[in-house]
């Protein structure tokens, strides 16, 4: 960068988008979550050999 850019920058700039990928983050996630748990019948297997299912 040169020093016109670094004089434009602002503090803020890094947390806020910081915060605003980590909310887009939660959003994917609890939008998988609700998915897996809203359907019929599913499997998930996680990391540790846990395994979920449930359904008919």
């Amino acid at each position: 960068m040169n020093t016109k850019s670094l004089k434009k920058t602002r503090v803020g700039e890094a947390i806020t988008l910081t915060a605003v990928m980590a909310i887009l983050a939660a959003a994917i996630v609890a939008a998988v979550i609700c998915s897996l748990v809203m359907s019929d019948s599913g499997t998930v297997t996680i990391p540790g050999g846990w395994n979920f299912s449930w359904g008919s």
